[in-house]
């Protein structure tokens, strides 16, 4: 049965390498390390791949991270793939858990998660499955 958590979140994201700016796309790449407030309470730590097009608002995304921390007062970690797009401002983005990567009691969790920032903060939600 799917479960709800929320919250809110700050992420930090530090430039990793000169920005490629060949043929009018700019390529980058960035570490990123989180912390999560709210349902789930934890830390993150990963890397990001970035493309920005020369047409305003278009822009690509994907990030794997590493997420540390406690869930219904269940300890461990797993693993969140992102795939990101904006289409002249219409945004695009999943966000699932890796399979089989949780550890510790978070062990055999699934779901999705959704990001939204308004006015710079950050927060998300998270659709999940836990086995008991």
């Amino acid at each position: 049965m799917n479960q709800q958590a929320s919250g809110t979140f700050e992420v930090k994201m530090t430039p990793q390498s000169p920005v490629d700016t060949s043929e009018g796309v700019s390529l980058g790449r960035f570490s990123l390390a989180k912390t999560f407030r709210g349902d789930f309470e934890g830390t993150s730590s990963g890397e990001m791949l970035s493309a920005r097009t020369p047409i305003e608002n278009s822009a690509g995304y994907v990030a794997i991270e590493r997420v540390t921390g406690s869930l219904q007062g269940r300890s461990g970690s797993f693993v969140l793939q992102h795939s990101g797009s904006m289409t002249r401002g219409t945004p695009g983005l999943v966000i699932t858990v890796v399979p089989d990567s949780a550890t510790g009691a978070l062990r055999g969790l699934a779901g999705t998660m959704t990001i939204d920032v308004a006015d710079g903060k950050h927060s998300y939600g998270f659709t999940y499955t836990l086995q008991p």
